[in-house]
């Protein structure tokens, strides 16, 4: 089941249910497509047509941004935030104890390296098949290596929306599998970018610490967050 957000279908599943919605598309029939939207996207999705069409025509659309948990609550949901990182870092536990092949493209080379490493060295029997940096030219040299290796679950960290439309454009063309846009992971995961303390995560206030972290983040975020919370309650309001 899904709820409606300024035009965007978003899943109410909590995380546990979306998670156990992966599980089956991992082991399913046909290539399939994770995206953790968020205020920018949907955003995005509003003067972009193409990117639209790919939102409305993913198996799964979570609800991954503060703003959007916010937003839905002006509409009257209360939704668990589903963490794009935490629900990615899970599945690929899941991917290890089950025997499922895993690839990841995207991020500079030195940074998939390191991430890789260290999912290694954290997670037991986890199986990489296959990955590539996001530094290419030719999207068909890199999904003939996916299509050569198999896996079965596929990471992608090349930004929205450039990830979303490359994910859309291999689902003519990979095995069945699923995949997901996973933004900045792998900076985490690698170690180069530091997250923020668990009680920032619980509270929804990665933003806020990242923020700080990194003042030049407050351009980007204000006034966008407040103006799409305001579009948010114009839209309501204008269908009822």
């Amino acid at each position: 089941m899904n709820i409606e957000l300024m035009g965007i279908h978003i899943d109410k599943d909590s995380f546990i249910g979306a998670l156990d919605k992966a599980f089956n598309l991992i082991n399913g029939n046909k290539v399939a497509q994770v995206i953790t939207i968020n205020p920018e996207m949907i955003e995005h999705a509003g003067i972009d047509d193409n990117f639209k069409q790919i939102i409305d025509e993913a198996e799964m659309v979570i609800p991954d941004g503060i703003g959007i948990k916010v937003a839905l609550k002006i509409k009257g949901y209360n939704v668990e935030r589903i963490p794009g990182i935490d629900f990615a870092r899970t599945l690929l536990d899941w991917c290890a104890k089950n025997g499922k092949p895993v690839a990841i493209v995207g991020s500079k080379e030195e940074v998939i390296v390191k991430a890789i490493s260290n999912l290694k060295s954290e997670i037991e029997n986890l199986d990489i098949v296959y990955y590539h940096n996001g530094y290419f030219d030719n999207d068909n040299e890199i999904y003939d290596g996916l299509k050569s290796a198999n896996a079965r679950l596929i990471l992608v960290a090349l930004g929205s929306p450039k990830q979303e439309f490359f994910i859309y454009n291999a689902k003519q063309i990979l095995p069945p599998c699923l995949m997901i846009g996973v933004g900045g992971s792998l900076d985490v995961w690698s170690g180069k970018v530091k997250r923020a303390p668990k009680i920032y995560q619980d509270l929804g206030l990665e933003w806020l610490y990242r923020t700080i972290c990194q003042p030049e983040r407050f351009k980007r975020i204000f006034p966008a967050l407040p103006k799409f919370l305001w579009k948010t309650i114009l839209y309501k309001n204008s269908h009822k």
